[in-house]
């Protein structure tokens, strides 16, 4: 009797043992990104994003983060990291590999997008659903967003007219950003956000050409006092947009009800929590800042114009070069602009 309990008992351990693997099994993302732990992107955005599939795929699905860069590279070797399956999912720019996403491109052009995150958001991710998926078909896209309009933050003096760029050295976040303050007279200099305060406040640069919510998170607020920016229903100096990246093998690997759930929670359900969290984070450093006695200047009309003419000239030279590579870079600059126009009123 002792004997064949025992085997029962070997028996059931065995079934019950046999069905472990089953119901613990997990799939493991690992998310990447170059910005600290406390940033608004981590907090707001990469955090609640890996909650939201992990509640919807009954656990299944989880994340581990890694803010900073903590799988080593730079932030241009993001792209290259999740289509080599170094990481699941990244954030990254399209801006930081030149000539990479040539159709892409067309969005940082000057003055073509809405200055506010969630408007300049939706703007992009219409672009890329009709004219951008060719540049990212080796990747598995959660979401194109906008990092919202550049305001110009300077040390000593304002910047409020074409003639008040020149000599005035800013920090370029970007190609098209540097393109753009050239030709307005100004230097770029390009260098990583973090070396942005010491550099300003040792005289090295004049200022930075940076969003609104970045300037208290790397304190560049403590060292400029100015900061300048167009009327809010005109289209921003030059954003930059983004780009959540998925491993295309990864995403194909998972079965049915986990894609389900990468895709509730990705496209336009992200595009639209990314843009409302810059904006967000946009009103509470414009707010912080004024409270603290720095000076938000608003660019008159007649000078924005004057800025838009002068820096005309960078649109007309990507036209040129996008047709040389065999696109319609008239058409892409139009439909930027058109959608752009869309969305400056909603």
């Amino acid at each position: 009797m002792t004997i064949r309990l025992g085997a029962l008992a070997c028996a059931a351990a065995t079934l019950l043992l046999g069905a472990l693997p089953a119901q613990a099994q997990v799939t493991t993302i690992k998310f990447s990104h170059f910005l600290a732990p406390n940033s608004n992107f981590h907090k707001n955005v990469a955090e609640p994003w890996c909650a939201a599939i992990e509640k919807d795929s009954g656990g299944k699905l989880k994340c581990q983060l890694y803010p900073a860069l903590q799988l080593g590279g730079t932030p241009p070797q993001l792209a290259d990291q999740v289509k080599n399956g170094v990481a699941d999912v990244v954030w990254t720019s399209p801006s930081y590999s030149t000539g990479r996403f040539p159709r892409t491109e067309a969005l940082e052009l000057p003055f073509s997008l809405p200055p506010g995150g969630l408007a300049g958001s939706k703007a992009m991710w219409e672009y890329y659903q009709k004219h951008g998926q060719e540049d990212f078909k080796d990747f598995k896209v959660l979401a194109i967003f906008s990092a919202s309009n550049v305001v110009m933050s300077t040390a000593s003096k304002p910047i409020l007219t074409v003639d008040g760029f020149k000599g005035v050295k800013l920090r370029s976040p970007s190609r098209f950003s540097s393109l753009f303050l050239t030709a307005l007279g100004g230097t770029p200099v390009n260098m990583p956000i973090a070396q942005v305060t010491e550099s300003v406040s040792k005289g090295v640069i004049d200022g930075a050409m940076a969003p609104w919510e970045v300037l208290p998170a790397t304190k560049i607020d403590e060292v400029t006092k100015y900061h300048m920016e167009g009327q809010p229903n005109q289209p921003g100096f030059t954003q930059t947009p983004m780009a959540v990246l998925m491993n295309k093998a990864k995403f194909e690997s998972l079965p049915a009800d986990l894609k389900a759930v990468i895709d509730k929670h990705s496209g336009a359900a992200l595009v639209e929590l990314t843009g409302k969290v810059w904006d967000t984070g946009n009103d509470e450093a414009r707010k912080k800042m004024t409270a603290q006695g720095n000076k938000v200047l608003v660019i008159k009309d007649a000078d924005y114009a004057a800025m838009k003419t002068a820096a005309a000239s960078v649109e007309a030279d990507w036209i040129k070069q996008a047709t040389a590579k065999g696109l319609d870079g008239k058409k892409l600059a139009a439909e930027v602009h058109a959608i752009g126009a869309k969305y400056m009123s909603k």
